[in-house]
């Protein structure tokens, strides 16, 4: 999984984020690249256009939902089972495909966002108890960046 949140989980508001973080924006797009991303239909609307260079699968309850240039799953097992010849897809939202996804995910690349917003969608708690911080790394506010933000990537613990 993929994400930025707020120090409450906060992801957005109104199908927007609440913050512009160019240097998020550019990870997303390095780390997910050529890769299948998964995301719920309010997310995939959001966007202007399709993203480039990335297959797009789209979870949707509606079975007539347009498919031009992307494919349409139901279920999140479906999703993943269309995506299963890329060894990293990418589980990118919004707040609903994120819990449902937790379950299914072996690693989550969070950009923790340091402020807290008024949003409407929110990410799931991380349980520490089944996932491990393996690696942070702290950006300040700069001329391009109104909140300082860490990057974070968390891997589920195996179970002995």
């Amino acid at each position: 999984m993929i994400a930025a949140a707020g120090e409450n989980n906060e992801l957005g508001k109104d199908n927007d984020l609440v913050w512009h973080l160019p240097d998020d924006f550019k990870r997303f797009k390095e780390l997910t690249t050529g890769h299948y991303i998964i995301m719920g239909r309010k997310t995939f609307e959001s966007f202007p256009k399709l993203l480039p260079y990335r297959t797009h699968v789209v979870i949707t309850r509606n079975t007539e939902y347009p498919e031009e240039g992307i494919i349409v799953a139901h279920s999140m097992e479906e999703a993943l089972k269309v995506a299963e010849n890329d060894e990293q897809p990418f589980i990118i939202g919004g707040g609903e495909i994120y819990k449902v996804g937790l379950d299914y995910a072996q690693r989550i690349e969070l950009t923790r966002v340091h402020g807290t917003f008024e949003a409407d969608a929110y990410f799931p708690e991380i349980p520490e108890d089944s996932w491990q911080l393996v690696a942070s790394e702290f950006h300040d506010t700069d001329d391009r960046h109104a909140y300082a933000f860490t990057y974070e990537t968390w891997e589920k613990r195996t179970i002995p």
